[in-house]
């Protein structure tokens, strides 16, 4: 997301309980650096956990960054694009990450809505700046983790 200074983080932060007394819930934030296929910096995205084969593991989709450096003029300094149309398979307790290229996505979609059940994500609404359309598909993502290489496949439902 943004940080204060408009920039934008490829850190992942991690919320989560570290005790409950009498009504009072303390919650810590533990900031995660990322190795592997690390995503840019971006808002408008979505990440979910999901379960499969008693693991765990977030899928980070869609969202804008802004455009890279080398294509900034002073006209441009803040422009924003649709980030790639890839699918993240974040692991939060190594920090590795590893990116998919789904042929049914097509479009980088921001400003979506995504729900988690167990080994699938339903991707639903959005925009895409490039094509400037807004479409009207469920996406269905499924994450199966065997030991070894996780698959990931989607599901386009108009």
């Amino acid at each position: 997301g943004k940080t204060p200074n408009n920039e934008l983080s490829d850190k992942i932060y991690i919320m989560s309980v570290v005790c409950k007394n009498n009504k009072k819930v303390t919650f810590r934030c533990t900031e995660k650096d990322l190795v592997g296929d690390v995503p840019e910096g971006r808002y408008g995205h979505s990440i979910d956990v999901v379960y499969s084969r008693g693991k765990s593991v977030g899928v980070l989709f869609g969202g804008r960054s802004y455009i890279p450096s080398a294509q900034r003029t002073t006209e441009k300094w803040n422009s924003v694009a649709d980030c790639l149309p890839h699918v993240f398979l974040v692991d939060f307790e190594f920090g590795c990450s590893t990116s998919y290229v789904l042929p049914e996505l097509q479009d980088g979609l921001s400003f979506h809505v995504s729900i988690a059940r167990n080994d699938t994500i339903y991707i639903l609404g959005g925009h895409s700046l490039a094509n400037n359309i807004r479409p009207a598909n469920l996406y269905r993502i499924r994450v199966d983790l065997p030991l070894g290489s996780p698959a990931v496949n989607c599901t386009v439902m108009p």
